[in-house]
């Protein structure tokens, strides 16, 4: 079965830091891009990053740009999201997910493998 796992989420105050990671099984990892997205609540989820297979190429919306990096352990088949500088308003489930296609990487109907979430809160 495909899983991706994520774990790392917690309370912190404004300003502090977070490392969220994405651990998957179930299918061949080096030939996926994967992404981090969020979803606030009464908000619409929303991309935050993504990394291409190799690891060479990353994106991140404006809103992150600067604060977070993402990266990827093939031999672990792992992705990590390196939070810094949190707001209250990064406040939100962070889910990862995987895409095989060259696509958008901000369009998540374009992927093809989610996981559960991990709750993130920043307290000002």
């Amino acid at each position: 079965d495909v899983q991706l796992v994520e774990s790392g989420g917690g309370l912190v105050q404004a300003g502090g830091s977070l490392r969220l990671s994405c651990a998957t099984s179930g299918f061949t990892f080096d030939d996926y891009n994967i992404g981090w997205f969020r979803q606030a609540p009464g908000k619409e989820r929303e991309p935050v990053a993504a990394v291409s297979r190799g690891g060479s190429a990353t994106y991140y919306s404006d809103s992150v740009q600067g604060r977070f990096t993402i990266s990827r352990d093939n031999a672990k088949n792992t992705v990590f999201l390196q939070m810094n500088s949190l707001k209250p308003e990064d406040t939100a489930v962070y889910y990862c997910a995987a895409r095989r296609g060259p696509t958008n990487w901000g369009r998540g109907t374009n992927y093809d493998y989610w996981g559960q979430g991990t709750q993130v809160t920043v307290s000002s």
